[in-house]
Order: structure tokens, then C-alpha cells, then sequence
């Protein structure tokens, strides 16, 4: 027996002289069950997981649902400002809390007989066959999943511990690939023993952003969004049991049966069961280990709903719109509706910034026009913008973003996507002095990429090459953007402190100047080392009908003043010097 509620299966980090700490023991982790992480969550710092993909899949389905399905959601702005300000969870809300799981213990066991936790009692196929546990884990071989760096094949089996076992059970709920799945007997829609068509799990549609605190309590209430009651019928995977009626009636997970539909709510999206799972434990010499599972098709999102609280949005022009449907715009074309806007892999969040702080009243100066795409930011991050002036000044917002990059028809795993940004609540405020600013570093550090790019092309063209294409190789702007990355983020995490202080502002983006002008230059100077002597008599090229001459001066003239139109507030001292 596993019950998730109160035995000992995740990993937390332990606040700083709590639980037994000192300074000791600072970054000591714990390894808890739900009902203790729960009920002394401001005790804990944050989770330890085995990839970054598996944080969000923990709070969505199973922390952040109990909370909100045994407390409801706070009713308004004052009421959330109130329960993040005590810290805590109250001496009630922990007796509600414990209630809940108490009432609802027998639905958490991992390997109960009648039902497993997010699974399928029974499961098989036909022929009564099982795969290996690996199917599982997004890291490990499987199939046509082979990630490049495995240290396995398919034929080693992989024994998972009752942990890593529900750990990757809900990783799998959120993350799975794409396509042919396994046929289960029960489903109606199985052909040939499989079932086709399958989308990835609803996280792998996403881009994910999570709002994270300095305490596990800290991040559960960043990522419940407040003003909105629960649905009559809006309830977790756990209480969506029933074995018997039409599952479009009872919305049941517990059959192999399954359904394409909208979610009902929250707390239905958050615990959507995106496959028939059931894990096959056996008692070996070091204890219980899951080495079978079968994986079978499960319930399909209609589309992601625009409540969806975890991810930022892009909202399609009539032009991109008409170009998807293959339908011509016009001016009596539909609104475009919002979709998921994802990560890009090898491209660092802040580069993003602008969308992710783009709130709703100025998504609606940026709207999507006959041509352009607009955007704006997640449900959490548009709240929190409400309740900034009721939490600390200065406080030391985290948000992680996660994604995973798939191939090859999203049946494969190719990439992992994780960063985290330490964000100012003032940059949440759109006429505020810290978003402006913000906005306008990010805006420098791409134009100085671009600088520098525009510099190797001039050289390059001067010693007649072609310059690199944008979309092949490395360009010296992207060596750049590596090299403005923790500046970039010790721009990000002094701005916390800045407030509406103009003056401390305009101080960080000098200094912020300085220190990227210094970069940009140590890279332009890489490039300038490549030039051969002919490059100093040049060479003239004939681009749009029209007669140019380059050379090494010119372009070094025009890289300097390219540089000084970008880093204003560097060229004035300079010049002042």
C-alpha cells in the first residue's frame, strides 16, 4: 500500500530554523507526504523534483486542487491579500484541510484494488500485455523517445520506486507525447489494439508559467486565482469515480472509456486524466517496484480554455487566422481568439518579457490588427497585478517557466524547457517606472544583438561573403544575448527594491548600460579579429539597385553610432567625460 496523503513520497526543501533547521541546515530537504507538506507549508521552501516538468504537474494535480476543493477559492482581491499577509494556513482552514483528507484518504492509494490513484483498476489490453515502466519517464528510452544522452536502451528494465512511480504517473498526465497509444478493452474507439489521434498531455500545449514563493504556502496562493466561485459540477479526478452510467453524464475517469470535451472548471482542468493509466507493482528483494505499466488514450480538451490559469496567451490576427483556415481576411472577420503562447527552447524568458507583463487593459492596446499578432500575459500574473500594493514591498517573486519541445509528429520528446525570472511586482503596474524600464532593457539588448550581427554582415560583405543567415549557425548576437543573460537578471532582481523610485531606477539602467556596452563590445572585438587585411580597402556591392562601398572604417563608424543610439544614457556620459 502507497497512500500519497501520508506516506513519505516527495521532496521538500526546509525553511531556514524550522522543523529541527539552523543555519546548519539550511537547504536540508525533507521527504514528506500530502497531509504534511499541506498542513505545514509555510515550514516549506519549495519542491525537489527529478525534472522541472514535474513541479507543475504536482501543484496542478494534486496540491493545489486539495486546497482549493477543501477551502474554496478567495472571493475577491482582500480576501486572497489576507490569507497570503497571515503566512499560513489558519488553525481552521488546517482543520478543514485535515478533514478533506481524512474524508477523502481511501481515493490517494497508489495501488489500492478499486481505485488506484489517477488510474484505471484493472486495465489490460486484449492480449493482456503490459510495457516497461520507462513509458513513464520522460528522460528514459522508450519506443521511438530515445533521448541522446541515455545511458539505457529499451530492453533494461527500470524499477521504479512507488515514489518515482506516482511522481511520474502525474508527469504523465500532464506531459505525455502525442499519437498511437495502447488499445484498452473497455474502449470503444480502439482499432487494430490502438487507439490514434491522441494530442499531447494539456501542460504540453502550454507554456507554462508559475508564480513562485518563498514558501510552498507562499506559492499554493500565488497560483489560485481569486474572484471566481467553483462550478456545481467543477470537481478533481478523485470524486469523478463512478463505474457504472454514460461517462458523459458522471465525467468518470475510473472506466477505460473516455471523452473529447471542454473542461467543467478549475479543478476539473488542473486533475485532467489525459490518459488510462495503471501501474503494475510487484514485491522484489528491495520492496514494492513498478517495472509494467500499461498507457491507454484518455480524456481530449476541446481547446485549451481561456481561463486556464498557467500560461500566457497570443492572440492571432485575422491574417494569421484566415492563413490556419485557409480563408481570406477581411474587416468582417471573427475576433481572433487567444491561444497558448509557448516557450522557445535555447531562448532565455526575459527576452519574452513584454508578453509576460503584458496585462489585459494593455493587451488591448497591442490587440491583434489585420496584420499583427498581439498578446497578453497569464491569468495568475494579471491578479497579482490587482493585490501588488497589499503584498511586501520588494518581495521576491519568482516565476518559473517550463515547456517541452516535441518531434517528429509530438510522439517524441526533444527538448526540456525550463527558466525562472526573479520578477518585481512593480514591473506588474503597465504605466509604472520599473515596466517601462524593464521593457526598455529588453528592447537594448536585442538591438545591440542586432548591432553586432549587422556589424559581421558589413565585414563579411567586405571581404565578399554572404553574411550568416539568420537561421543557420551562430551569429555573434546570439554569443551577445548568452553573454546579457545575468545582467539581464541582476537588472531583474534589483528593480525589486526600486519601487517608484524614478532616480534609483534610471541608476540601474546606467549601470545596466555600462555593463552591457562593456559586453557588446568584447564581442564586436571578436568579430573586428576575423577582418583580413583587404577588408581596409573594401569592397563595393550593388544592394537594391543602388552602388555601396564596404570596408573595415565604415562599418566600425556604424557599429559606434548604432551603439550609441541604443545605450542613450552611456553615449551622454561619454560624451559629458
Amino acid at each position: 500500500m502507497c497512500n500519497l496523503l501520508d506516506e513519505a513520497w516527495l521532496s521538500a526543501s526546509v525553511v531556514d530554523g524550522v522543523l529541527g533547521t539552523g543555519p546548519s541546515g539550511f537547504g536540508a530537504v525533507a521527504e514528506v507526504g500530502v497531509r504534511q507538506l499541506l498542513l505545514d507549508a509555510d515550514k516549506f521552501q519549495d519542491l525537489v523534483v527529478d525534472l522541472p516538468t514535474q513541479k507543475p504537474a504536482i501543484f496542478r494535480q494534486l496540491l493545489l486542487p486539495i486546497v482549493v476543493d477543501a477551502l474554496g477559492r478567495p472571493a475577491n482581491a482582500e480576501e486572497w491579500a489576507a490569507m497570503f499577509r497571515a503566512g499560513a494556513f489558519s488553525v481552521g482552514q488546517c482543520q478543514a484541510l485535515s478533514d478533506y483528507m481524512d474524508e477523502h484518504r481511501h481515493l490517494f492509494d497508489l495501488f489500492d484494488s478499486v481505485n488506484p490513484f489517477a488510474q484505471v483498476s484493472g486495465l489490460h489490453t486484449a492480449k493482456k500485455e503490459t510495457k516497461g515502466s520507462a513509458l513513464l519517464v520522460a528522460t528514459a528510452a522508450t519506443g521511438n523517445n530515445v533521448p541522446l544522452f541515455s545511458s539505457r536502451t529499451e530492453g533494461d528494465p527500470l524499477e521504479l520506486t512507488p515514489a518515482q512511480a506516482a511522481r511520474w504517473l502525474l508527469h504523465t498526465h500532464c506531459w505525455d507525447t502525442a499519437a498511437i497509444k495502447t488499445g484498452a478493452v473497455g474502449d470503444p474507439l480502439v482499432k487494430a489494439g490502438k487507439t490514434t489521434g491522441n494530442p499531447v498531455g494539456p501542460l504540453g500545449q502550454l507554456g507554462v508559467v508559475m508564480p513562485v514563493g518563498r514558501t510552498v504556502f507562499e506559492t499554493l496562493l500565488l497560483n489560485i486565482p481569486f474572484g471566481q466561485a467553483l462550478l456545481s459540477d467543477d470537481l478533481p479526478q478523485w470524486r469523478r469515480r463512478a463505474t457504472q452510467g454514460k461517462v458523459e453524464d458522471t465525467l468518470s475517469c475510473a472506466t477505460p472509456v473516455w471523452q473529447t470535451r471542454a473542461s467543467r472548471g478549475l479543478l476539473d482542468l488542473w486533475t485532467w486524466q489525459s490518459r488510462r493509466v495503471r501501474l503494475v507493482p510487484e514485491q522484489t528483494s528491495a520492496g514494492v517496484r513498478v517495472t509494467r505499466v500499461i498507457v491507454a488514450a484518455g480524456d481530449r480538451l476541446h481547446s485549451t480554455p481561456d481561463d486556464e490559469p498557467h500560461t500566457a496567451w497570443i492572440i492571432d490576427s485575422p491574417a494569421s487566422r484566415a492563413k490556419k483556415t485557409g480563408k481570406k481576411s477581411g474587416k468582417s472577420a471573427a475576433a481572433p481568439p487567444a491561444r497558448p503562447r509557448r516557450h522557445q527552447p535555447g531562448r532565455a524568458a526575459w527576452r519574452g518579457l513584454e508578453a509576460l507583463l503584458s496585462l489585459e487593459r494593455v493587451a488591448d492596446q497591442r490587440e491583434a490588427t489585420s496584420t499583427r499578432s498581439g498578446f497578453h500575459t497569464s491569468v495568475l500574473l494579471s491578479r497579482l497585478s490587482a493585490v501588488r500594493d497589499q503584498m511586501p514591498q520588494g518581495y521576491p517573486l519568482q516565476v518559473e517557466l517550463t515547456g517541452i519541445a516535441y518531434g517528429n509528429q509530438s510522439a517524441v520528446i526533444e527538448d526540456v524547457f525550463f527558466d525562472e525570472l526573479p520578477l518585481p511586482l512593480t514591473a506588474l503596474d503597465p504605466d509604472g517606472i520599473v515596466y517601462g524600464s524593464l521593457v526598455e532593457a529588453v528592447d537594448q539588448a536585442e538591438k545591440l544583438a542586432g548591432a553586432v550581427n549587422n556589424l559581421s554582415a558589413d565585414l563579411r560583405r567586405a571581404a565578399g561573403s554572404e553574411p550568416i543567415p539568420w537561421d543557420k549557425g551562430q551569429r555573434p548576437g546570439d554569443t551577445l544575448l548568452h553573454a546579457l543573460d545575468p545582467l539581464m537578471r541582476r537588472l531583474l532582481a534589483g528593480l525589486r527594491k526600486v519601487g517608484e523610485d524614478f532616480d534609483e531606477s534610471e541608476r540601474g539602467l546606467a549601470a545596466w548600460e555600462d555593463k552591457a556596452g562593456q559586453e557588446t563590445w568584447q564581442v564586436a572585438e571578436q568579430v573586428f579579429s576575423t577582418a583580413a587585411p583587404g577588408l581596409f580597402t573594401g569592397r563595393k556591392m550593388t544592394k537594391d539597385g543602388k552602388e555601396h562601398v564596404y570596408r573595415l572604417s565604415t562599418a566600425e563608424r556604424g557599429f559606434r553610432d548604432r551603439m550609441d543610439a541604443i545605450l542613450t544614457r552611456r553615449a551622454a556620459r561619454r560624451k559629458t567625460a
